[in-house]
């Protein structure tokens, strides 16, 4: 393309790179919990934070959702976010929509109640949770 091996590889790089980001974007899109519920979910994260790192350390819970959630506060962990903050509306909502999706699949995996014995909020905020995960009374497959 550009008559340099190290230029084609390094812009092959580029672009892939700007692809994988466009495509992770687009699934965030897609999760996103619908109308006021994205609003809720970033309300709701302190409360969420807390459950996760309780649920991380639940030794009952399945091995996979397990792995999940520690896989989940890795990427809470990390200094850079798939959107930067300063992007309009989902720059905050990125990782209220991790959270959502990775916390819909645990409840799918270990059960609503394990997820609700954990919770450290409100009642009125786990319900809240219920609605943000689409899961209102899944129980263990």
């Amino acid at each position: 393309m550009t008559g340099s091996w190290w230029w084609d590889v390094l812009l092959g790089a580029a672009v892939a790179l700007a692809v994988t980001w466009l495509a992770l974007i687009a699934a965030l899109l897609a999760l996103r919990p619908r109308g006021d519920l994205l609003r809720e979910a970033v309300r709701l994260l302190p409360d969420v934070l807390r459950l996760v790192r309780r649920l991380a350390a639940d030794r009952e819970l399945p091995r996979g959702a397990r792995v999940r959630i520690w896989l989940l506060l890795a990427y809470l962990a990390l200094p850079f976010d798939l959107v930067p903050d300063f992007v309009p509306v989902l720059g905050y909502a990125d990782d209220a929509i991790v959270v959502a999706a990775v916390l819909r699949s645990v409840v799918r995996r270990a059960g609503l109640a394990t997820v609700e014995r954990h919770w450290p909020g409100t009642p009125d905020g786990f319900a809240a949770l219920r609605r943000i995960t689409g899961l209102s009374g899944h129980e263990r497959r």
